[in-house]
């Protein structure tokens, strides 16, 4: 970003003279080198101080606390999308492999994670919202409910927890409504990857022997792959989570700009445009210190679910 040019040339370089220009750019410190900006950086960092931003002149930690919470939310909705469609759709294609069914699955798993956030955004908005009317076609939820839970005291940020406190289903209506298609947009991308492991390690865990043994005693094979194979092949599934997070955190940026999802990923969109480096740096680094630490906790919660990870 620093190499592609400063935000007060972006902003305002054309309504002053190169002299004005020059005395700015001194004042913020982007005529020095590089590296002894990178270092400064580093340095206000460790203190605990990310800064403020350029553009709004806002404390960072108050934008990751504002907007942080609609992203959560949007990841929430998408793990629920992945899971929901993901892994009963891998049980399927084990169950019924190398059928026709299967190569169908495989080749919607495919689709799911290599299409990209933003196209399939686009898709599901052509037609749910402008085809057929179904959706809202972008936001978090419409204006007149977004003034109502801004008026709620203590509010968490989270949307459908703030209605869930009201009592109101009008409104959780409505937030349900504006967050289908962006958690289908985003769920769907991890919903592939889920498929396909699920389905690659259902087939090698239905190949062991207990399940060879439950099925000389008669044991259907359906009941084979719901009791028996289910949930040892859950266990890799757990184990990438903390990877899809993060993947889910990029493609969350893409998310919230075609669907206008006021989090971090649309607020950083904004800051890239405007060359805000003070905001993408404070975003940036704290969505990396979210996927350490989640990466962190599936590693825990892999060695609880499966005593073989801990030796």
């Amino acid at each position: 970003m620093r190499v592609a040019g400063d935000p007060i040339t972006a902003s305002v370089g054309g309504r002053l003279t190169e002299a004005q220009l020059a005395e700015r750019l001194a004042a913020a410190g982007y005529d020095r080198p590089i590296m002894v900006q990178y270092l400064e950086y580093l340095g206000q960092i460790f203190t605990g101080d990310f800064g403020r931003t350029i553009t709004d002149n806002r404390e960072i930690s108050d934008i990751l606390v504002t907007y942080g919470t609609a992203t959560l939310e949007l990841v929430i909705y998408a793990l629920i999308v992945a899971f929901v469609v993901g892994i009963p759709l891998g049980m399927l294609a084990a169950y019924l492999r190398d059928r026709w069914p299967d190569a169908v699955l495989r080749v919607f798993a495919i689709l799911c994670y290599a299409t990209p956030v933003f196209f399939s955004g686009l898709l599901l908005k052509l037609v749910f919202s402008v085809w057929l009317g179904w959706f809202p076609l972008s936001g978090r939820a419409s204006p007149e409910v977004q003034l109502i839970l801004g008026r709620i005291s203590g509010s968490t940020g989270i949307n459908i927890v703030d209605a869930l406190r009201t009592g109101r289903w009008d409104l959780i209506s409505d937030i349900l409504s504006h967050a289908v298609l962006p958690a289908i947009a985003l769920g769907l991308l991890t919903a592939g990857v889920f498929l396909r492991l699920v389905r690659t390690n259902l087939i090698g865990t239905l190949g062991r022997e207990y399940v060879d043994a439950a099925r000389s005693r008669g044991v259907p094979e359906l009941r084979l792959v719901r009791k028996h194979a289910y949930k040892p092949a859950l266990i890799p599934i757990i184990t990438v989570m903390g990877m899809q997070i993060a993947l889910l955190l990029a493609g969350g940026i893409l998310t919230e700009t075609t669907f206008e999802w006021r989090g971090l990923g649309f607020q950083l969109a904004q800051y890239l445009g405007s060359r805000d480096f003070v905001a993408v740096q404070g975003i940036v680094a704290m969505l990396a210190v979210i996927v350490a630490v989640t990466n962190f906790l599936v590693d825990i919660l892999a060695a609880l679910i499966d005593p073989r990870v801990r030796y």
